[in-house]
């Protein structure tokens, strides 16, 4: 399968990089010498992710929805066309949405599962021959919050724990083929699109990180064909508290949760905890 003739080595594709942590994912691909194919759903802000690449890095741009099944497949041939072949797809693109399950119709839950969820298990299928060919990996962006359910984050909690059940599921399955996973499960990312959720986040006391730290981190296990990718500090030992000891980390939120005043938001909707844009992925 023929290469792009202006880039002989690796390509990485990165939905949501138009901002926040797929933005530091792409530049920092860039200056590892990796080829880079940005996906989002607003070309101004893939154009300005582009601006911070390393000079002269190969790079394609690519204006797609990926919960739009055309879109994925106009993204599945544009990628064909210009490498040939894919080494690394990562799975970034997400929202979130803080506030009471209560709170939250049917457009909202249905955005989270089609964007969180849905949407990296059909761009796996669809680029699978295109990693398999380059004997390639999967990185998915999944959250601490996939480990540690956090109540007002629900149905968040839900779609990233699901991500992280897909990307165990598939590392076995996908052993045969030579194509790997890792599951990246940063805190909080201090980007524009995490201050809507400011207070609730306030309130939780969650640490938020530079997106630059974030992306280092998850390039430096995916190239090292790690499984996982998690953050230093004390939310290791809450992930390993969570799966032996459940009830202690119970006891932890609802200390926190006394704070929070959950009918609060219940007169606007939710609105009061914000919404963070897709392309932006906050990450939690």
């Amino acid at each position: 399968m023929p290469r792009n003739p202006v880039h002989y080595g690796q390509t990485a594709l990165i939905t949501g990089a138009g901002g926040g942590i797929g933005q530091a994912l792409a530049v920092e691909a860039s200056h590892r010498g990796l080829g880079v194919i940005l996906v989002g759903r607003r070309r101004p802000n893939l154009e300005a992710t582009q601006a911070l690449l390393r000079p002269g890095s190969p790079c394609l741009v690519k204006t797609a929805d990926v919960t739009v099944a055309q879109d994925r497949q106009a993204l599945t041939q544009a990628v064909r066309d210009w490498a040939g072949q894919l080494d690394f797809l990562v799975n970034n693109a997400g929202t979130v949405w803080a506030g009471p399950l209560s709170t939250m119709d049917d457009q909202v839950l249905s955005a989270l599962v089609a964007t969180n969820l849905t949407a990296p298990m059909a761009l796996i299928r669809d680029l699978l021959p295109l990693l398999s060919t380059a004997g390639g990996r999967v990185v998915n962006i999944g959250s601490l919050l996939g480990d540690i359910p956090y109540p007002l984050f629900a149905a968040y909690c839900a779609t990233k724990h699901g991500l992280r059940g897909l990307s165990d599921a598939l590392r076995r399955e996908l052993r045969g083929q030579g194509v790997g996973v890792t599951y990246a499960a940063p805190r909080g990312a201090k980007t524009p699109g995490t201050e809507a959720l400011k207070p609730v986040l306030a309130l939780l006391d969650m640490p938020a990180d530079p997106p630059v730290d974030i992306a280092r981190r998850i390039w430096d296990a995916a190239q090292a064909g790690a499984d996982t990718a998690y953050p230093p500090g004390a939310e290791r030992l809450f992930v390993l508290l969570q799966r032996l000891f459940p009830k202690l980390v119970d006891a932890a939120v609802r200390h926190q949760l006394r704070r929070i005043r959950l009918d609060a938001p219940a007169a606007d909707g939710g609105q009061a905890f914000g919404r963070a844009a897709v392309d932006q992925h906050p990450q939690f």
